[in-house]
């Protein structure tokens, strides 16, 4: 693996800890080596539990790398979202063993978005969450799809369009989380997790996320293409535009 990404194999427990400074934020050369570590994690017949956390302090991942959208056409931001909506979700539902975020610190918008795809998230009192999108003119729009289900209607629309960052008690509480454990000790719990995964039958184990998956995520699945579109609309827009260059330049936007 390259700069981007650390890989390692422990007792049939593969983490996969991300590296990319300052603020694990996604280009496509970023996300196309997640997908690829994820791809040969789920080939590897002594894999039988995948980790993903973060390496770099206080943050899991900002999200997208604006580079990504500021003065991008519509066909070059769907490029980009195909890998993080389509492909990630592909990748997930066909990996065959339980995968697990491991969250111990800022979780933003497409960093949402990765820990979602996983089968539990757990976090620190050091985890910070939010959909931020709106603040830059831009939707949350996989999220359209996923949070509703977890947290109800009412609360969804609360987080996705008010923009504000809430933290590990609120997520617990909302069932958007799996577990809120210390910060000093989210690596020993989380392996113990994983020890405990690793040790069922790997064919049941299979057999019964995937059963998971196709009761609980199929309208997930069929709600991604929309989700690409809603978003590339959105993000070609003037506002959204203006919205991207306030952010890089630190100052409110001037929406039209």
């Amino acid at each position: 693996m390259d700069e981007f990404i650390k890989y390692k194999i422990i007792d049939h427990i593969a983490w996969i800890t991300m590296k990319r400074n300052p603020s694990n934020a996604f280009n496509i050369e970023f996300l196309d080596e997640i997908l690829n570590t994820l791809k040969i994690a789920s080939k590897d017949k002594d894999v039988r539990v995948i980790i993903i956390e973060s390496d770099i302090n206080k943050i899991f991942s900002a999200g997208l790398d604006l580079n990504l959208l500021l003065n991008k056409s519509g066909l070059e931001i769907r490029e980009f979202l195909k890998r993080l909506y389509i492909d990630l979700w592909d990748v997930q539902y066909n990996m065959g063993k339980p995968t697990i975020a491991s969250i111990n610190g800022a979780a933003r918008g497409g960093g949402m978005t990765l820990a979602i795809s996983c089968d539990i998230i757990i976090a620190s009192e050091k985890a910070s969450f939010g959909y931020p999108e709106i603040n830059l003119g831009l939707l949350p729009a996989i999220h359209f799809t996923h949070l509703p289900k977890v947290v109800g209607r009412y609360k969804a629309f609360d987080l996705l369009f008010s923009g504000r960052t809430f933290y590990s008690d609120e997520a617990l509480m909302l069932g958007l989380i799996s577990r809120e454990v210390s910060s000093t000790e989210i690596k020993k719990k989380i392996n113990e997790i994983a020890i405990n995964l690793s040790k069922k039958s790997s064919t049941a184990m299979s057999l019964g996320r995937a059963a998971f998956l196709r009761t609980n995520d199929l309208d997930y699945r069929r709600g991604v293409a929309n989700a690409v579109e809603d978003f590339c609309n959105a993000a070609i827009t003037p506002d959204a535009q203006e919205g991207l260059k306030a952010f890089v330049e630190k100052r409110q936007p001037v929406w039209k």
